[in-house]
């Protein structure tokens, strides 16, 4: 349905199908309705804070009253219309690019269009639509994806969209856990979905035994100071030297709990095509990409995740993932070109690097 029709006014009994139906045909593939009531969450919230286990995200601890009431980010919110879009990408396997040590790995969420860009903007059409419909009742609408202090998880939970697994993701039976998360908070209130899903990872620990640096140190506790998707995306200073070697050839992110989660055999390849592999990045080699200029970096990766790690980390988690690799001499070369210009902190990575491969630093 084009944005340029507008629908009917609609019965407010009416509303939750037709919400369903139009998230369906902007490419969402669950949409559910729950109240603003996170009260069973507050407690896990506040501890898991209170042990440093966010790291340097100091933001997740500001305006932590507004992300367990959403009525006091958006005045007047009583529901949250949640919604899922599936991002599992075609491309190249991913378990073969970790295989490979001369490859760089690149987190699958990150490797087409921006989500928040794609995401954000599909809700902002539903918002519109649901608006439209029911301009009688005086809505008001706010569409957010992973922007502001919204407890997206929580929330996605109680609309039934699935169950926070042990990794701390969302798992859903039928879609695995690779899927983005939007929210649209209203002041109409919306008839509720039911219950939330129960949870079903049972005994199960793939996620927890497979994590490379021991991230998930509980069931339902990740400690992001040893998160890869933290260390590689968020982390601004030097990653710690022993876990280091732990990362692989991971460059920008890490999907070995999602890539061992049981449940993750039953996802699907995403149709939509701004979330398809740009510039060869799911199976890219470490050398090629150690050797983009930041004038280079820029434009590839414009209007992509990539862009949030800056020029200075991409080439800091480089440096690490060639030190992980073997001593070859394009990599042995390609770090001794770049340590010459290279910042304090790059120079200090790709030294380690060096020293790693076997190589004399300024050889």
């Amino acid at each position: 349905m084009p944005d340029e029709v507008t629908p009917n006014p609609i019965d407010p009994a009416d509303l939750p199908a037709a919400i369903r139906r139009w998230g369906t045909e902007l490419g969402f593939q669950q949409t559910g309705i729950t109240d603003t009531t996170l009260e069973v969450y507050a407690d896990k919230v506040r501890a898991w804070l209170a042990a440093g286990h966010h790291g340097g995200m100091d933001w997740l601890a500001r305006n932590l009253d507004k992300r367990l009431d959403p009525a006091l980010l958006e005045p007047g919110t009583c529901r949250v219309i949640s919604a899922r879009m599936d991002y599992r990408p075609p491309g190249a396997d991913p378990l073969e690019v970790l295989a490979d040590p001369r490859l760089a790995y690149v987190s699958r969420y990150a490797l087409g269009r921006d989500y928040h860009r794609v995401v954000r903007h599909r809700l902002t059409r539903l918002a519109r639509r649901i608006d439209h419909a029911a301009r009688a009742l005086d809505g008001r609408f706010r569409a957010f994806t992973d922007s502001a202090p919204v407890l997206e998880k929580a929330l996605a939970e109680k609309a039934g969209l699935g169950w926070i697994g042990k990794h701390t993701l969302l798992l859903n039976e039928q879609a695995g856990s690779w899927f983005f998360l939007g929210e649209i908070y209203t002041n109409l209130p919306l008839p509720i979905d039911a219950a939330p899903a129960v949870d079903r990872c049972g005994n199960c620990r793939a996620c927890m035994t497979v994590c490379p640096t021991g991230a998930i140190v509980g069931p339902h506790r990740l400690d992001a100071r040893r998160c890869i998707s933290y260390l590689t995306i968020e982390h601004r200073g030097s990653i710690p030297p022993e876990l280091r070697p732990l990362i692989g050839n991971r460059i920008f992110g890490c999907d070995d709990c999602q890539l061992h989660c049981p449940w993750n055999r039953h996802a699907r390849l995403t149709a939509e095509p701004d979330f398809a592999p740009r510039h060869g990045l799911d199976q890219a080699s470490l050398v090629a990409l150690f050797g983009w200029s930041e004038a280079e970096y820029l434009a590839r990766t414009e209007g992509s995740a990539l862009r949030r790690a800056g020029y200075e980390r991409w080439q800091r988690n480089l440096a690490v993932a060639l030190g992980n690799g073997p001593p070859d001499a394009a990599a042995i070369a390609a770090l001794r070109a770049r340590r010459a210009s290279a910042s304090e902190l790059l120079r200090e990575h790709v030294d380690w690097a060096l020293a790693r491969l076997g190589a004399a630093a300024a050889g």
